[in-house]
């Protein structure tokens, strides 16, 4: 029987990890039809019916390219950089809590904050290894900016962990059956969808990636499968961000199909910002974590903590 469960096990992982590589693949295609017609222009229409096996074809292309490597390297490290990205990347989707036969999760919050603070060891040793100064500065900027967004992230997360008393990601269906917590927290709302957007390193927050300056930054030495790989990574990051706000703040309701329309919403948001703003400042993006975020995301952890204590007191 012990067999048979683990066989299961495995069967709903690697259905999971297809289905979250699929849905990378066809968020690429919205990424570029969308900022196509942000752009007033088509997008990718040429490959197939209105271009819809462009992802496909392109990762076919970039896993079949020449690998390149710099003399200079430290090889291994370069070699399994991208590799332990996005493994990373795909292991945090573990945490997502099903109703059918998978793990159960009963620190499911505490997880993906192990698994989100790991992944910024990986970019930092894809730029240092590369031995190129643009790589090297790319990922110091990665570094930094992930560290001050990740307390900002988790105060939030903290904040609504101390609202529902538990660290399963279960809870917020049962607690948000009624009221959604967008409409209590709009501002803490707010605040973790920027701080996702740095955290994934998008614009307007993708120093790591300053093309106009750092010449693609901690990437910049990479080619084919090696870039490949860095790209998967990072945008199976925003699915699961995304997934991760409408679990958040918009009902968390697996059984119902309007979550993966909102699903599909929030990463539109992503692509949408891309298309709309330009790239931040450095200074005022340390700014904005350290004397705006965080200042505020404390008051409310502090308001939701005492209102807490309050309510239990007055119940006892």
């Amino acid at each position: 029987m012990y067999y048979w469960d683990l066989f299961f096990l495995l069967y709903g992982v690697l259905i999971l990890i297809v289905g979250v590589l699929i849905g990378v693949a066809f968020l690429t295609l919205l990424e570029r039809k969308v900022l196509g017609y942000i752009q007033l222009r088509k997008g990718p229409n040429k490959v197939g019916f209105i271009g819809v096996p462009q992802p496909f074809s392109d990762a076919i292309k970039l896993f079949t390219k020449e690998q390149t490597y710099p003399v200079m390297s430290n090889f291994y490290l370069y070699y399994f950089s991208p590799v332990f990205n996005l493994f990373l990347s795909l292991l945090v989707w573990l945490c997502v809590p099903f109703f059918s036969m998978f793990f159960s999760f009963s620190l499911g919050a505490l997880y993906f904050l192990c698994c989100a603070s790991l992944s910024v060891y990986t970019v930092m040793l894809a730029g240092w290894s590369s031995n190129s100064n643009y790589s090297m500065l790319g990922s110091l900027r990665a570094v930094a900016q992930t560290i001050s967004y990740e307390v900002s992230l988790a105060l939030t997360m903290l904040s609504f962990l101390i609202l529902v008393m538990g660290l399963n990601l279960l809870d917020f269906k049962i607690y948000q059956s009624m009221e959604w917590f967008i409409f209590l927290c709009l501002p803490l709302c707010m605040i973790w969808f920027v701080s996702s957007l740095a955290e994934t390193n998008r614009t307007p927050f993708d120093f790591a990636e300053g093309e106009s300056e750092l010449v693609s930054g901690f990437n910049v030495e990479y080619s084919g499968g090696g870039f490949a790989l860095i790209f998967l990574a990072e945008y199976s990051s925003i699915l699961f961000m995304s997934m991760l706000c409408c679990l958040l703040f918009l009902g968390s309701n697996f059984e119902v199909y309007i979550f993966f329309v909102l699903l599909g919403f929030v990463s539109f948001l992503w692509v949408w910002v891309r298309g709309t703003l330009p790239r931040y400042r450095y200074d005022k993006l340390m700014y904005l974590a350290w004397k705006s975020y965080l200042p505020v995301v404390l008051n409310y952890l502090l308001f939701f903590l005492g209102m807490k204590i309050f309510i239990c007191a007055w119940l006892i």
